[in-house]
């Protein structure tokens, strides 16, 4: 396969994650991931291709590799990392099986069963939706993301694969400026913590089997290097206080996080206050999270999440004209992050400011043309102005960033039809929606299933 090749069967992978509730559209923990990961992956001079990092809303400890450069973490894996140098060996390892050419050398040797191995995946996936009640939808998006590191284990790394992806990510891991001994530290972890697992080990380790020889490998990698105390950064607590507050009931978070903040049981303070803030907006309370968070705001360095936490809080008073104002200003200081260019203009849409919205999001996607999430609120902008074209233009766009071709084909058609739009909007629908006919008629004969 060439490089295109791969990267095509990569997002198409990626876009049945998405399809199948397996992939966190949470913009604060992918930008996370994507900044650790690239800090990484261009420490070293071997890389040579773009990558994406992504989350799976899964409890399970596990991360795997897509062709094209496409990594994923599982949730529970980033929560049991207990510093940012052991998440950061795992993302190290995963990128040294694509820059190997692990994957691509896999494909070459059983490309007609791994090809159909991944259509299967799709299916499983897609199989694994569905129910009625958000707490069903909730469980059900978790098993997706299980089934999507299914390709990990169909990839059937080798023993050497392994141990070169050790060797090669550790030096990674070294050249990122991160302790040396996050490697061996997170393997030892994974060890202890299901030592009595059996039949029921987590997926991390049935298709990347921890020895003691690869432990004690990466120990003595180490142990020949001067010691440097390397800290972690804010964000990494902070991710993971955001991950925990998403966790069980609302209040059951909010009071873990009271006690941990009581009992001065944490590795930062600002990150557990953080979380508690996040559990009080999501348990609806909103006058304790206004408290909190003004406890948090004195102890804080300026920080882009604790930014965005602020305006949401806002929002979930009712303060959508401030909290617009909040975002604008946060905007001037992080242009780039994803989590701030989304609240943004929800905040003027919900202050009627519609017009901005929509502007907002049209000079964002000149930006980032291929971002799903910005095309829905593009979508909500136009229909808050009763512009038809432009409003199914955006939603079949994010229907197709979400892995679901018919729905957006389904979109673009009522965009043709609105009537509303000029003859070069018209052409500019009328040529995305051949093409994406084209693209359901290749997927459908490589046996990629589609949503019903």
């Amino acid at each position: 396969m060439t490089a295109t090749q791969e990267r095509k069967l990569g997002e198409a992978i990626v876009r049945q994650i998405r399809a199948g509730g397996g992939y966190l559209n949470d913009p604060e923990v992918s930008d996370y991931l994507n900044e650790l990961g690239n800090r990484l992956a261009t420490a070293s001079k071997d890389s040579h291709q773009d990558f994406l990092f992504f989350a799976v809303p899964d409890s399970q400890v596990n991360a795997f590799a897509l062709p094209g450069g496409f990594i994923g973490v599982h949730t529970g894996l980033i929560l049991l990392a207990q510093t940012e140098a052991e998440l950061a060996s795992v993302l190290a390892h995963e990128i040294s099986h694509v820059t190997q050419r692990h994957i691509t050398r896999m494909i070459a040797n059983q490309q007609n069963t791994l090809l159909m191995s991944l259509a299967g995946l799709a299916l499983a996936l897609l199989a694994a939706r569905g129910g009625g009640s958000s707490g069903g939808q909730m469980v059900n998006a978790a098993i997706a993301g299980s089934q999507a590191l299914a390709a990990q284990s169909q990839l059937n790394f080798t023993r050497e694969n392994e141990y070169e992806a050790d060797r090669v990510g550790f030096q990674r891991l070294l050249a990122g400026g991160f302790d040396p001994n996050g490697m061996s530290a997170f393997m030892e972890r994974l060890q202890r913590a299901h030592r009595f697992v059996e039949g029921n080990a987590p997926t991390y380790l049935r298709t990347h089997p921890v020895s003691y020889e690869r432990i004690a490998e990466a120990q003595a990698r180490a142990q020949g290097l001067p010691y440097k105390q390397v800290p972690d950064s804010l964000e990494f607590h902070l991710v993971r206080a955001l991950l925990k507050s998403y966790q069980g009931e609302a209040r059951e978070q909010v009071a873990a996080f009271e006690s941990a903040l009581v009992e001065k049981k944490y590795n930062s303070e600002i990150a557990t206050r953080y979380g508690l803030v996040a559990s009080l907006l999501r348990a609806k309370n909103l006058p304790r999270a206004k408290a909190e968070l003004v406890r948090l705001e004195k102890m804080a360095p300026p920080n882009p999440m604790i930014e965005a936490m602020a305006g949401n809080v806002m929002m979930g008073d009712g303060q959508h004209a401030a909290a617009a104002l909040r975002f604008e200003r946060a905007l001037q200081r992080y242009p780039n992050k994803m989590q701030l260019v989304y609240d943004y203009p929800q905040a003027l849409l919900e202050a009627g400011r519609a017009p901005d919205a929509s502007a907002f999001a049209e000079r964002e996607l000149k930006r980032f043309p291929d971002d799903g999430l910005l095309h829905q609120i593009a979508a909500r902008s136009y229909a808050a102005q009763n512009q038809r074209l432009k409003q199914h233009q955006h939603q079949g766009e994010f229907y197709a960033w979400q892995g679901n071709l018919r729905l957006a084909i389904d979109q673009l058609e009522l965009a043709v039809k609105a009537g509303d739009g000029d003859f070069y909007q018209a052409s500019v629908v009328e040529t995305r929606l051949r093409t994406l006919r084209q693209e359901l008629a290749e997927q459908q004969r490589a046996g990629f299933a589609q949503p019903g």
